[in-house]
Parts: C-alpha cells; sequence; structure tokens
C-alpha cells in the first residue's frame, strides 16, 4: 500500500509561479498526494492562484516567514511523509515517488532533499542564468550526505517531523541549517538527482545581492555548535580571499606598484579553488558566457563574505556584551 504523501507549499508573493509549482506536483507519478499551500500573507494573489488549482489552502495572519508556513501546514497535513516544496520550483514527475523509496529503504534517513536543475524556471537573463547554475554546479550538484538541509524540495517521514520538532519560526534566514543540524543528530541527510525541480531564479542583481547579504549575514550571527557555516570549506575560502582582494585595492597607495600584485594573487588564489565550477560552466555554455558568469560570481561571493564578516562581528560583539553585561544594540 501506498503511503500518503503530504506536499507542503509555503508561498510569499509566487502568484507568477506557484500554479506551475501545485501543477507539477498533480503530474506526479505516485499516486497517493495530498497538497497543503501555505500562503504567508502575501500581497500579491498567490493565495487566489493556488486555490484555482482545487488544493486545500492555508493563510497565515501575517507574515511570518517559510519556517512558520512550513510547520503550520505540517499541521494540517494527514501523510506519513511530508514533503516540503517551495512555491517557486517545478518539481520532475518523479520526485515524490522517488522520496518515498528512499525514506522506506533507509530506516536511519532523516530527510531526502532534492536537486535543482541548471535552467531558471520563467525568467531567462544572465542573472537567472548565472544563479541557476551557480547553484547547480556551487551547491547542489552532488548527491549522497549533506551537512545541511535544502528544504526547496524535500522529504521525510511524518513521525521524524514529530520527533524532531517544529521549523524554528524566529529563524527567517536560517531554519534549514539549524532543523538539518537537528535532524543530524539522530538521523541521515541525503540529497539525490532522482528528486529534482526547476526552479525561478532572480533577474536582478538589485534582487540577489540584498538577500545573499542578509543570509550570509544571518548565518553568521546565528550559527550554533556543530552547524555548518556557509557549505564547504572551500567555497568559505574563496569567498574571504575575495574579500580580502577587495580590502587590500588601496595597499599600491602605502607600498608602491609591488603592493598591486597583492590583491591579484588573492582573486587568482580565490579562482583556483572554483575551478571546478568555472570548467563546467564554460564546458556547458562557452568561454564568452563563462566570462560573464565568473564576473557575477566574484560579485555575489564579495556580497556573501561581506555579510558573513558583518554577521561574525555581531556574533563576537554580542557575546562580549553577555559575557561583561554591557547592553548593545545590534540590530538582528
Amino acid at each position: 500500500m501506498n503511503p500518503l504523501v503530504s506536499v507542503v507549499i509555503p508561498c510569499y508573493n509566487r502568484a507568477r509561479t506557484v500554479g506551475l509549482c501545485v501543477r507539477s506536483v498533480q503530474r506526479q507519478t505516485y499516486p497517493a498526494i495530498e497538497i497543503i499551500v501555505v500562503d504567508d500573507a502575501s500581497d500579491d494573489d498567490s493565495a487566489t492562484v493556488a486555490a484555482s488549482t482545487g488544493v486545500t489552502v492555508r493563510r497565515l495572519p501575517t507574515n511570518s516567514g517559510p519556517g512558520a508556513a512550513r510547520n503550520l501546514g505540517a499541521a494540517h497535513a494527514r501523510g506519513e511523509i511530508l514533503f516540503f516544496l517551495d512555491a517557486d520550483v517545478a518539481l520532475e514527475p518523479d520526485s515524490v515517488a522517488a522520496a518515498v523509496a528512499e525514506l522506506r529503504a533507509t530506516p536511519t534517513l532523516g530527510a531526502i532533499c532534492g536537486v535543482l536543475r541548471p535552467e531558471s524556471l520563467l525568467s531567462h537573463n544572465l542573472i537567472a542564468e548565472y544563479r541557476a547554475l551557480q547553484m547547480y554546479h556551487w551547491w547542489l550538484a552532488q548527491e549522497g550526505p549533506m551537512e545541511g538541509l535544502h528544504t526547496a524540495l524535500c522529504a521525510m517521514r511524518a513521525e521524524v517531523f514529530a520527533e524532531i520538532g517544529p521549523f524554528n519560526p524566529d529563524l527567517r534566514h536560517t531554519e534549514a541549517p539549524e532543523y538539518g543540524h537537528r535532524i543530524r543528530q539522530r538521523y541521515e541527510v541525503r540529497s539525490t538527482a532522482a528528486i529534482a525541480g526547476t526552479h525561478d531564479h532572480d533577474t536582478t542583481l538589485r534582487a540577489l545581492l540584498p538577500k545573499v547579504f542578509l543570509r550570509a549575514r544571518a548565518s553568521a550571527v546565528e550559527v550554533r555548535p556543530g552547524e555548518v557555516l556557509g557549505g564547504a570549506a572551500s567555497r568559505i575560502l574563496a569567498s574571504g580571499l575575495i574579500l580580502a582582494a577587495a580590502l587590500t585595492l588601496p595597499a599600491p597607495l602605502l607600498t608602491g606598484p609591488v603592493g598591486g600584485l597583492l590583491p591579484l594573487l588573492l582573486l587568482a588564489g580565490a579562482v583556483a579553488l572554483d575551478a571546478g565550477t568555472y570548467r563546467r560552466v564554460v564546458a556547458s555554455r562557452g568561454a564568452r558566457f563563462g566570462l560573464r558568469f565568473t564576473a557575477v560570481h566574484l560579485l555575489y561571493q564579495l556580497t556573501s563574505a561581506a555579510g558573513a564578516a558583518i554577521g561574525t562581528v555581531e556574533r563576537l560583539w554580542h557575546r562580549l556584551a553577555w559575557r561583561t553585561g554591557t547592553s548593545v544594540g545590534v540590530s538582528r
């Protein structure tokens, strides 16, 4: 007998994509599915579009973040398995079946996550294409054990969710890694390409970079013992080298022309650490696009490193203030 799967879709201002997301779930090859869309007090027609597809729509009275939306959906779910899916992702047809098979085959598996395809769902320009390729090659292409949790498309048994507890609704940007850390204390977390979807990506740096900065800053402020900050060590180091290169640009003013070599060496080191990403992008899209990808990627890494650096300073400042009993006014 096929266990019921509850697909929970948190949604905030995704009127453009939520219909595609829901219909991708309705086209799944797996037969036993209920769909719950949780509208997080959207300002657009997201709830209306979702309801027009015939699925259950729950609403939060105020915008409360993706963790709170997932919690509300899980509270109303009837399924033995919970499948969390972001409203800007269109799921490939066999994904739910693959998630069920993985969870039934491995009792020690706490969560199984999918990957995002290297193309954007609806938006197609340099930034959207960059982000799709960057997430695929730099982050989500690998399969196997995960150090974090990718909640854009992720499944777990309902009993595991009940045991671990709900997502922390106070964490707007880091609820997924924090939850992954909790699961990994008791279970395995894995990723598989058998679960896959296509994500709709931001189309401007004005939209993308503030998100990158806020998430990196929040991750540094809110990181807990045992959690992974920012992913693989090589990626963290590469981003740090790019920030260091930017900070040492004035070096020639102090040391003369020789000082100009320092930021170039730091930048070269960062590019070398990400050489695999650049090679794969050039191989798939050509050298011209590879150069444009590199320019945006370096800016992405610089923004991420700046956010992480500021968040680290805030964290240390809070810790110092706590130890000394001093009141501080650093905003979170």
